[in-house]
């Protein structure tokens, strides 16, 4: 080898990477992004609710603003959607379990014992926070003709989910939302503050609930002797110390099964959407009466078939009054809005600040042009 000849650099042993460690990759990015939500689940929340109020203000900023706004808001909700789930495992595993409202304890427990029930809303409900979004690339896309196709499809897919939920939990009543509502994960600085409750004397307790009595210290022992409740105020105090009949009643006892006239009318109350939707994609005239009357008339029919059989409990009252509430919207659909409420919104909106008035006339918009965006 001549004297001036270089030694070739020795080769780097090249790193290899193999399948098993490629697709173990996601996984361990998912965890890592499970864990991230689960120990800052406040912050999440905070999160997803300024992305949400953002949605409200984009509609009329500029072209194609009510795609790109629903497109933020449908995101979010299905994001929402899967961390609610993350959250519900991360509470499972405590060691000591939260109280859970009824409804929180209803649909926990069905989403826990059959997969049907789970998968199943879990469907239903991504459909609903989709519904508006995919209206409007349909329209986008394929003009009116295409939009009343995918809403007549999307009631009809709504409709079917919900029957099988009523199969599912031997024809009970449905609950809104079907899936179980996010439940916050206490911090440790809660837990020690529930501790420290815990462990204080239930006449210390009583104490807190006597607006103007004082305890009076002994001197000897140092000990305090608590002053008994105001008179006024022994009720409460009992009351929040009592429990009440759902509180013992197993949770799938919450809603009461369904038999000959409520089984119809909740069968009646699940498909009147998926007939209001056909009556109007048959109609296609915003200000006929017909569609509008034929939904309101089996609404209320719907409800005046339950109206002694649904309230026996915490949890069907607050359902029926959520299916009440509910029942104003048809006050913004079809004909009524066109022959009455329009012309009441446009006087309000005259009345009102320039800026007010111009969010309004932007949701003027949806509520003409879009079947779901005043959808219950």
């Amino acid at each position: 080898m001549p004297a001036n000849a270089t030694k070739p650099a020795p080769s780097r042993p090249q790193r290899r990477v193999t399948v098993g460690q490629v697709l173990a990759m996601p996984p361990k990015w998912l965890g890592m992004y499970d864990e991230f939500i689960t120990k800052n689940a406040g912050q999440v929340s905070q999160i997803e609710s300024a992305l949400r109020s953002l949605t409200y203000i984009i509609p009329g900023r500029f072209r194609d603003a009510e795609i790109a706004s629903e497109s933020i808001h449908s995101g979010v909700q299905l994001l929402s959607l899967y961390h609610d789930g993350i959250l519900s495992q991360a509470v499972s595993k405590l060691p000591t379990q939260p109280a859970r409202s009824a409804h929180a304890r209803y649909t926990r427990y069905w989403t826990q014992k059959s997969k049907t029930y789970r998968r199943v809303a879990m469907v239903l409900q991504m459909v609903v926070y989709t519904e508006l979004l995919c209206e409007m690339s349909a329209k986008r896309r394929g003009g009116e003709k295409a939009r009343w196709n995918v809403i007549v499809l999307l009631e009809a897919i709504k409709a079917f989910c919900r029957l099988i939920l009523m199969r599912v939990t031997r024809s009970r009543p449905l609950v809104t939302p079907v899936l179980p509502e996010r439940e916050p994960i206490p911090d440790d600085s809660e837990d020690g503050d529930e501790d420290m409750v815990t462990a204080r004397s239930e006449s210390e307790l009583m104490d807190e609930t006597s607006p103007n009595g004082s305890a009076w210290t002994m001197p000897r022992t140092g000990m305090s002797l608590p002053s008994l409740p105001n008179p006024g105020d022994v009720g409460s105090y009992l009351l929040g110390r009592v429990l009440t009949a759902d509180d013992i009643k197993p949770a799938n006892k919450l809603l009461s099964t369904l038999q000959g006239g409520g089984q119809f009318a909740e069968i009646l109350h699940i498909l009147t959407p998926l007939v209001y939707a056909v009556s109007l994609a048959r109609s296609r005239n915003k200000k006929s009466w017909t569609p509008w009357l034929v939904g309101v008339t089996l609404e209320y029919a719907a409800r005046q078939l339950r109206q002694r059989s649904m309230r026996t409990s915490t949890l069907e009252r607050d359902e029926w009054n959520k299916r009440g509430w509910a029942m104003i919207w048809w006050m913004m659909r079809g004909a009524f809005y066109e022959n009455v409420t329009k012309g009441a919104v446009n006087g309000v909106t005259s009345r009102m600040p320039s800026f007010i008035a111009g969010i309004l006339q932007d949701y003027e918009y949806l509520w003409e042009n879009y079947y779901f965006s005043t959808s219950a």
